[in-house]
């Protein structure tokens, strides 16, 4: 018998997170939060505008900068945004707080 071996990506529950998170520390926020909370599963840029939305510019957000990763629906998305706002890449990057040799580099892989 062949049994085919499925790769199971776990992902984190983000939904759960944001909730929980906006509930314990910003619950004056969840009506604020609760269309995109609503949906069945959390797309990259959701994750990046929920971020955006509750901290800001505060240094928590600053200092994660570093550990962000995008899958290629994401990165997808991103260049799409590009495209329909008419940006460069110098805004594009200033608007998701990214380095425009990332953009260039996705551009060069993705299209």
């Amino acid at each position: 018998m062949d049994r085919q071996i499925q790769k199971k990506v776990l992902k984190p529950d983000y939904i759960r997170i944001y909730n929980d998170l906006i509930d314990r520390k910003y619950p004056e926020k969840k009506i604020e939060f609760k269309s995109i909370l609503e949906k069945k599963t959390l797309s990259t840029l959701d994750v990046i505008k929920l971020n955006q939305r509750i901290f800001g510019g505060t240094e928590y957000f600053i200092l994660n900068q570093k550990h962000r990763s995008y899958d290629k629906k994401a990165i997808l998305e991103i260049l799409d945004y590009q495209k329909k706002n008419n940006l460069n890449n110098k805004q594009l990057a200033l608007k998701f707080n990214m380095s425009r040799n990332t953009i260039g580099k996705w551009k060069k892989l993705f299209i």
